[in-house]
Formats: structure tokens, sequence, C-alpha cells
């Protein structure tokens, strides 16, 4: 077995992982990624494509914001369809200037594994059998590559391994606790090689079901639809998505609706879920290891990336001023942001959605509840602030110096 010694190890090289990488790379603090899929298969994953302003202010501090300044689109609105009218919110007008960028989490992350391969930074991609030990005292990491055993020994191991890594399940039942919800329907998205139906996103509630319109370039379109449980991908016929999509749209989306042969297709279950506490002793759990949201509200990349904010701070406190005072608060931090979040995106899965559960009368209060939104300042100002992302506070290192 083959020793190895580092300051943090990061389990996952999903954006969460290569995020907290090139942040702790930039102070100057050794660490090692280990991922257990290949670097094609993660750069290759189809994800979000909504940054919040403080997601991209983080990407600019990390140094990884070229292409996402030349290819990123800036939106300062978003339009909800509901009953066959379109209805716009001027995020920008609602939260003194504050905006969202379309820029898709596959971009980020090959942005993230281009800045850490340039930088000639250690990551073992493939590795087996990965299992975590001791991370209340003496934390280490095995694993095996290229039929080589290793023992990586560290001071703190951060999990960005996702929902079914092995980070969150190497911790003991009885010093964790789950929340979580599983809605009774799923997204049906397609990608495809067509301009955008509109220059903003379009949310739409109808009574056929839900449907999101969306883009990832002036090139590029992500559409989803809302569908049941049972069904299948290989149900859904190009011909036939388009076809409902229409059928969910008004008559001006339409007529600007360009169609095209898809490029993925795929389904995925909608959930919100929740672990506390986000921290066991040496082990910090971040991102999709530690809470899911369903995607309607567009949170689950800019949780990844609040977390890994609070995370890198404290780390870099902890090196730099020989401080835990962040690492000691970085559980409450986080969930305080992500409970918020949670609510937010439960709260547009619901407004947005029809279940098969609700009565004709629950549809009706669903309906009441948007219109009042839609006609009040003060209801547009809630949805506006949470859709371009709540702030948070952090401290700021100015004499950052290389550690390594």
């Amino acid at each position: 077995m083959e020793n190895l010694k580092t300051k943090v190890a990061i389990i996952g090289s999903g954006p969460a992982g290569l995020l907290l990488g090139q942040l702790l790379y930039k102070a100057g603090i050794d660490h090692i990624i280990i991922e257990q899929r290949s670097a094609e298969y993660v750069a290759a994953r189809i994800r979000a494509g909504i940054l919040e302003q403080v997601s991209v202010d983080l990407l600019t501090q990390a140094g990884v914001d070229q292409n996402l300044n030349k290819f990123g689109l800036p939106h300062d609105g978003i339009e909800i369809l509901s009953n066959g009218l379109k209805h716009r919110i001027d995020l920008s007008a609602l939260t003194q200037g504050k905006q969202v960028t379309v820029y898709g989490q596959t971009e980020v992350t090959k942005d993230l594994m281009q800045a850490r391969e340039n930088a000639g930074l250690c990551s073992y991609y493939e590795a087996e059998g990965v299992q975590i030990h001791d991370f209340d005292s003496n934390p280490y990491v095995t694993f095996n590559h290229n039929h080589q055993q290793y023992r990586l020994a560290c001071d703190f191991i951060a999990g960005c391994d996702g929902y079914h890594g092995v980070c969150r399940a190497s911790v003991p039942q009885d010093k964790i606790k789950t929340f979580e919800k599983v809605y009774p329907f799923r997204w049906l998205g397609v990608l495809a090689d067509v301009p955008p139906v509109s220059d903003e996103l379009i949310y739409v509630q109808s009574e056929r079901g839900f449907a999101l319109c969306s883009m990832r370039s002036k090139t590029r379109s992500r559409y989803y639809l809302q569908v049941p449980l049972t069904d299948h991908v290989d149900e859904w016929s190009d011909e036939r998505f388009w076809g409902e999509l229409e059928k969910r749209l008004d008559d001006e989306s339409r007529k600007s609706l360009i169609k095209g042969s898809s490029i993925e297709k795929s389904i995925a279950p909608l959930r919100s879920f929740v672990t506390e506490p986000m921290r066991f002793g040496k082990l910090f759990l971040a991102g999709d290891a530690a809470h899911i949201v369903p995607p309607t509200g567009a949170k689950g990349l800019n949780l990844a990336a609040s977390d890994i904010a609070y995370l890198s701070s404290a780390l870099i406190e902890f090196y730099l001023k020989d401080s835990t005072e962040g690492i000691d608060q970085y559980s409450e931090k986080c969930l305080k942001r992500v409970w918020k979040a949670e609510r937010f995106s439960w709260w547009m899965t619901h407004l947005l959605h029809r279940f098969e559960t609700e009565s004709d009368f629950d549809h009706k209060i669903k309906q009441a509840e948007l219109n009042y939104i839609l006609d009040s300042k003060a209801g547009l100002t809630t949805l506006a602030e949470n859709y371009v992302g709540l702030p948070y506070e952090l401290k700021k290192f100015d004499d950052m110096q290389n550690l390594s």
C-alpha cells in the first residue's frame, strides 16, 4: 500500500469538489481529489444551468470566469405562463439590479477541470473501493487506483460525492437525521440544438401539467415536461415531446417554437432532501451529499456553491488564522441557507405543478395564490429575491500565502 498525505481530502469531482479544490489552490492549501467515475463521465453529465449572482462571484474569485463571462447569458427576468397569459417577473428591478446567468453546469465542470489540469493539481479518477476512516480523530481515506492500493492521511475530509456517495453513508445512523419529500411526478427533459423559444425562461402552469422553456445558449435549448412516475423515456419520441409541449404553451410561444432532433433526453425524479448536521468531526458534507432540491427553483448547483463558499472560507481561516470559528459554524450557517432554498423550491414546485391528488378546490386556491403574487409588488419581490439568490456573509482573507 502506498501512503499519501495532504491537508484536505476531497471526495467527489463534481462542481462542488472541483470548486473547493480550486479555491483551496488559490489559497495555497494542499489537497487531493478522489473520484470513482472517469473524468469523461464527470464532464459529460447534463445538469442545471442557472447561476445566482453569488455563484458567479464565487467562480470569479476562483479564477474560472473567462468562459462564463464570454458565453454566459445574463438574465434580468423570467416569465410565468398561467391560464394562457404570460407575466414577466422583472428580477433586476425588484432586487436592486441583481440578475441570474444562464451557463450550464456541464460548462462549469469543464472550466474547473481545465483549470485544475492547467495547474497540475492531483486528482485520482476511476478510484475503486473508496472508504473514509476515523473522521472524528485522525482521518484518512483508502482507495484503489490502477491496481495500486492507497492510504491518504489528511487533516479534513470534504464529502462532495453526491446523494449516493460513501461519505454520508459512513456516518453512524444515530449521529445523523434526514428529512425527505418525494414528489409524485418526474421531469422529462430534452436538449436540442435549436434557438430558444424566448430570450428568458418561461415557467408554465397549465391544466396539462408543468413545463419549462429554458436554454443553454442562443443556439441550444433545454425543455422540460411534467410527466407521471410511470412514464419511461423510450415512450417519448421527439414528435410526441414537441406536440405535448405545444399544448402547454400559449399561442405566441407556439408560433416561436423551433423544433429539432434531441441530442439528450432523460427523465428525472423530484425530491427534497436535507441532512442534519453537515459536519461530523473532521468530515464535512457539501452539495448533493447533504441536500437535494427539486429543480423548479434553480437552486441545486447554487446551494452546492454556497456550501463550498462557507467550507473554503472555514478551511482558509483555519490554516491562515489558526481559528476554528468557521469550521465550528459551518453546519449551522449552511443549513440556515439550505432550508430557505428548500422552502422556495418546494413552494415553486407546489405552485406550478398539477398534483393528481389535488381537488378542484385545491387547484383554484393554487391559481388564486399565483394570481395574488403576480398582482402584488410584495409578492413579486419575495419571488424575485429568492430566485436571484439570498445573500450570505463570508470573511475576506487578503493575506493568502502558499501553505502547501
